[in-house]
């Protein structure tokens, strides 16, 4: 086999079947009345100099619809002639020389089921065109300003005002399908969720006294780099879990306290992992750190009871609320009636955000066509209140989700001060005890779960240690 075949072979060997690509397009041409939908790929972003790149990540849209995960294309679906077009140009000899050979743009195009092939500056005569009859152009939000310049030149819409004027039509089509997962999408994140388990498991044996979480940090980043392509997101690995998203590695591990670890991997094919597990530095936990930590295994646990088609995540959310308030209360943290406390949002105080988000070819999959389409629709809608805003996912739960299940209990000096000082739910708070934990830091549980036919279950081949046996044991 030369080289050329080779590199063809290990391109083409990272992508689903060209009739996936089709029966997608195709479905969601169905889901838009009329025009012409215009889904960009991403570009190349320097990092210090133009040669020097960022690591590049593939818009995920543009893989879901036309699957291929190098810079510089663009596809059209044509919603009235039922036609698809695929944008790129060949590369050139300097091109091969640094590069070694690539695979022409008609046999990318091919290779996703798409017949019609053009050179990228094609783009705009086809735009220009479909304008010039007043057709509509559907197009996503763009999110990099590259892109947002290149609709400008397209449509002639300021690049300021593009996001304004994102199709609501095409962005409720597109998370109407990607929403529910397809076998072969369910199968790439159970293998992303297998490399988190060896990250995770790596975290465990590494998480000793003196050890620099920089050094634990780095390790995880490499194993999601040698099984996968990258982290699917900025690894979180802190003693000070009572900061939601730590990415601070500088200090170093002490006896006693607890590592919070959020880590996830990306698939070769770009579906992510995203899992968090707090454990004990020096391998054993503390009395009081066991009562906190069983409340919210507790919680998590009955995330994973609830969680069944048919039923809103945010219910579920509030119900695993009312098992953290209870926990609380029998501690001596909280006081009152569980109900009343959770509806007046003072459990908010040890946990601040949502129970969960939507996974994916994103680890927060399609927040970048807007929270309220991906996690709410019409008939379930965000709240204001203090804690449950931050919910990312409430809507209705359908087989075929991925979703995660995270919820935490966080003792934030800063937060119990500014409450305390203003006197908020002194009903339901106890603030002398509360007073007690201030040094106490975080916990976080988070597993990725799939909703099933009648409940849901645990992503990737096994779950990640997670009682307090389970991490003891594997940490001795």
């Amino acid at each position: 086999m030369n080289s050329e075949i080779l590199f063809i072979a290990n391109f083409y060997s990272i992508m689903f079947d060209p009739l996936i690509y089709q029966n997608r397009r195709k479905a969601l041409r169905g889901k838009v009345q009329e025009g012409i939908i215009l889904i960009l790929g991403n570009n190349e972003a320097p990092s210090n100099y133009p040669d020097n790149t960022y690591k590049y990540r593939q818009d995920s849209s543009f893989l879901y619809f036309f699957g291929h995960a190098h810079p510089g294309y663009a596809g059209i679906l044509d919603v009235d002639e039922g036609e698809d077009y695929f944008f790129g140009n060949d590369v050139d000899m300097d091109d091969i020389i640094w590069m070694g050979p690539q695979p022409s743009v008609k046999d990318l195009a091919a290779r996703v089921g798409v017949s019609k092939s053009y050179s990228f500056d094609y783009l705009k005569v086809i735009i220009s065109q479909a304008l010039a009859k007043g057709r509509k152009i559907h197009f996503l939000p763009p999110y990099r300003y590259d892109n947002m310049l290149l609709l400008e030149e397209l449509t002639g819409i300021r690049a300021c005002m593009t996001k304004q004027y994102a199709s609501k039509e095409l962005i409720q089509a597109v998370v109407s399908l990607r929403s529910v997962k397809e076998p072969c999408e369910i199968e790439e994140i159970d293998k992303a969720c297998n490399i988190g388990y060896k990250m995770h498991t790596a975290a465990m044996l590494l998480c000793k006294p003196g050890t620099k979480e920089q050094y634990i940090a780095g390790v995880l980043d490499g194993i999601a780099s040698s099984y996968g392509t990258m982290p699917s997101f900025a690894t979180i690995l802190t003693q000070n879990g009572q900061t939601l998203h730590n990415h601070d590695h500088s200090n170093i591990l002490e006896e006693g306290r607890l590592m919070l670890t959020d880590a996830g991997a990306e698939s070769i094919t770009n579906y992510c992992s995203d899992h968090t597990r707090t454990i004990p530095v020096g391998g054993k936990f503390t009395n009081r750190q066991k009562d906190i930590y069983s409340i919210v295994l507790a919680c998590h646990d009955h995330a994973l009871e609830l969680a069944r088609p048919g039923i809103t995540y945010r219910s579920v959310h509030l119900d695993v609320c009312k098992v953290l308030a209870q926990g609380l209360k029998d501690l001596g943290l909280m006081k009152g009636n569980v109900d009343e406390a959770v509806a007046a949002g003072a459990h908010a105080l040890f946990m601040p955000h949502g129970l969960g988000h939507m996974m994916g070819l994103d680890v927060h999959d399609m927040e970048d066509l807007g929270q309220c389409y991906v996690g709410y629709d019409e008939e379930t809608r965000p709240s204001t209140q203090f804690g449950l805003a931050s919910l990312r996912m409430g809507r209705k739960l359908q087989e075929g989700f991925v979703i995660t299940d995270e919820p935490g209990c966080y003792f934030i000096p800063a937060l119990i001060d500014k409450w305390k000082a203003e006197k908020m739910h002194t009903d339901f708070l106890n603030y002398d005890v509360i007073e007690k934990f201030k040094d106490f830091g975080g916990i976080r549980l988070e597993d990725d779960i799939l909703i099933t036919p009648d409940g849901s279950r645990f992503t990737g081949e096994k779950r990640i240690p997670i009682t307090i046996q389970e991490i003891e044991t594997i940490m001795e």
